[in-house]
């Protein structure tokens, strides 16, 4: 039902551009048309693939080593109340700067390849996954336990079987925020230095005023997105299965 009511807004307003762009006449070098976008899309595809490759490695090892960081340190966070109170306001601080002051500073230190977009998806990737899993571990009923602590239930058994299980919505619910903001880090930093990736690729295009081929980008780095947002609602019916079988 509603992804129909999205195709059909999403199908009027392409309508719309089309009509509008032809009827006023505007430059495609302003505002393409949603057709000509199509068919650049399309006909650049090699190009854009390319791209897109890139910027969706640099994404992807951003997410691996947020979770390999994020997950150990909320653990850590919960079962220490004082690391807690210590890693907060970092956590907070490192939201707080705005992450494009930060990209210019992380291409100088790294360099104009990989290193420096994966630190910076990082960055922004790594937030929302702590947070939502550390809360995730607290919203635990206090009786359960109390249960595991009177069948006197180890801290690791305590984790796998009462607090993981509890904290995946949550979890959950960060990646996909996580996902969905993955982009920004990557292209910012491609905005500031990079030798190929999506962002790389449109300053090329806007110093050349080919603007189809920005919006080509933009198409493509939305269709990424909306892939590995979709993966993760995929994952997440899969280990809340329990919770569809609820609401069923």
């Amino acid at each position: 039902m509603y992804r129909r009511t999205s195709f059909l807004v999403l199908t009027f307003i392409l309508v719309i551009w089309e009509i509008s762009v032809n009827f006023l006449h505007i430059p495609k070098f302003i505002l393409p048309a949603p057709s000509l976008i199509l068919y650049t899309c399309f006909s650049q595809a090699p190009l854009l693939l390319e791209n897109t490759l890139v910027t969706a490695v640099e994404i992807l090892l951003g997410l691996l080593i947020s979770l390999a960081i994020s997950i150990p340190l909320a653990m850590v966070m919960f079962n220490f109340p004082s690391i807690d109170a210590a890693v907060t306001p970092f956590l907070v601080i490192s939201q707080a700067i705005p992450i494009f002051a930060l990209a210019p500073l992380l291409v100088v230190w790294f360099g104009y390849g990989l290193l420096s977009k994966i630190i910076m998806a990082t960055i922004v990737i790594f937030f929302p996954l702590t947070v939502s899993l550390h809360s995730g571990f607290k919203q635990v009923d206090p009786d359960y336990e109390v249960l595991f602590d009177l069948l006197d239930a180890s801290f690791w058994k305590k984790m796998r079987l009462l607090y993981w299980p509890a904290a995946l919505p949550s979890f959950f619910a960060g990646l996909k925020m996580a996902v969905a903001v993955a982009t920004i880090g990557a292209v910012l930093g491609e905005w500031v230095g990079a030798q190929k990736g999506l962002g790389y690729l449109m300053i090329q295009m806007n110093a050349r005023l080919r603007t189809d081929m920005l919006f080509a980008a933009l198409v493509w780095l939305s269709v990424m997105g909306m892939g590995l947002w979709l993966l993760v609602s995929k994952l997440e019916k899969h280990f809340l299965f329990w919770l569809n079988d609820t609401k069923n």
